[in-house]
């Protein structure tokens, strides 16, 4: 089979919300509400709080529906095995390679930050880290992207592989009808207020009714599920690419304005719950359907925006993309890092946050520039193709 010619919109979409994970890690630093991690500047603000929510409503979702895409793009053009060698070498063999060597990084970052907070000074001393609130020690840390999407990867090439030998198992017109009531969901606007039930209910536990990822190596089925859905939203977009691809690009203004409606009415739901505890009847339910709703409406209108606007690859998007699986890979060591050394600075948190986001980019470009670029490393990353 041809290969279909590349979606540089989607090249170029994916590359911005890899580095749009700065921002949300440097908000981490500064919010003011509950957050699962051990460090935290003492300098906040709400802002962090609302950025980071608002970029985080869309920013996974868009990457598992585009993972999705390219998956089922794999899957027509070399068959369930082929595509599932291809996500080993760009999804199993990094995530294999790195996370060894950025796990213990990120441990000493981290005691490196708590030990300014608890003590004032640099230092480790792992007495004074607090547990975890999930209970996991060794995690995937923000890698649980690639871990995760790689074992969907999998389930799909064996659902298509026992599809091909045993038809009469998974029946192709069950498949296809399945794919219909999908498509028939994210096409209409009364589709999504069904797709956010299930994300409403797994993220009714949760604080603000944001779903809180553990970064597990055996993620709970909340995380498979939620995930699961936007991942399959991709598979359905290929299927439907023609019609869906268009069609997003028509309404992407339409779901982005309704999205950040929906999304307004979430921020003041939580800010309310904030100030009026337990008032509301059954608040995280609410929250997290009012929030999962702009999910699906954000992440459809982004979609659509960059089909729209960003077809073709700059000479500035083509490096972005090209050095934005890198800055995925290391960023975190820079916003805990710069984080760390700007806890004492005499600054408010907007201006910490600022000088934070502009030196972890700086440091993920010149690593990238100095080791990556033309390298082992870059074609281990980026290969001929950045799918």
């Amino acid at each position: 089979m041809n290969p279909q010619p590349r979606l540089h919109a989607l090249d170029n979409l994916r590359a911005i919300m890899m580095w749009l994970g700065i921002v949300i890690h440097v908000c981490v630093n500064h919010v003011v509400g509950e957050f699962p991690i051990p460090w935290r500047d003492s300098k906040q603000t709400l802002v962090a709080d609302m950025l980071g929510a608002f970029i985080h409503s869309f920013r996974m979702p868009v990457f598992f529906v585009v993972a999705g895409f390219f998956v089922a793009m794999l899957l027509a053009q070399r068959g369930p095995w082929g595509m599932l060698k291809h996500r080993a070498k760009r999804l199993a063999l990094p995530f294999a390679i790195f996370w060894p060597l950025i796990f213990p990084a990120t441990i000493v970052l981290m005691m490196l930050f708590v030990h300014q907070m608890v003590r004032g000074t640099f230092g480790l001393d792992p007495t004074i880290i607090p547990k975890p609130p999930s209970g996991v020690l060794i995690s995937t840390l923000h890698l649980w992207f690639l871990y995760l999407l790689f074992w969907f990867c999998a389930l799909v090439a064996i659902v298509a592989a026992v599809g091909q030998h045993f038809s009469a198992l998974i029946p192709a017109s069950g498949l296809t009808a399945l794919q219909k009531y999908f498509y028939a969901l994210m096409v209409n606007y009364w589709g999504v207020l069904l797709l956010a039930l299930p994300l409403a209910f797994i993220g009714s536990t949760f604080k603000g009714g944001v779903l809180t990822v553990t970064g597990s190596f055996f993620p709970p089925m909340g995380e498979w599920i939620h995930h699961g859905l936007f991942f399959i939203a991709g598979l359905v977009l290929y299927r439907y690419q023609q019609p869906a691809l268009a069609l997003l690009t028509k309404r992407c203004w339409s779901y982005v304005i309704v999205g950040l409606v929906v999304y307004a009415a979430w921020v003041f739901l939580y800010l309310y719950d904030l100030q009026n505890p337990l008032s509301l009847p059954q608040p995280m339910f609410v929250m997290a359907y009012a929030y999962n709703c702009s999910t699906w409406l954000l992440s459809f209108g982004t979609i659509g925006a960059f089909l729209r606007y960003c077809p073709r690859q700059t000479p500035l998007l083509q490096y972005l993309a090209a050095s934005s699986y890198w800055s995925y890979l290391v960023h975190m060591l820079g916003t805990i890092g710069f984080g760390a050394l700007l806890y004492q600075a005499p600054l408010s948190a907007l201006a910490k946050m600022s000088i934070n986001m502009i030196a972890t980019t700086a440091f993920c470009l010149v690593t990238y520039q100095l080791f990556v670029r033309g390298r082992v490393i870059g074609r281990l990353l980026n290969g001929g193709q950045k799918l």
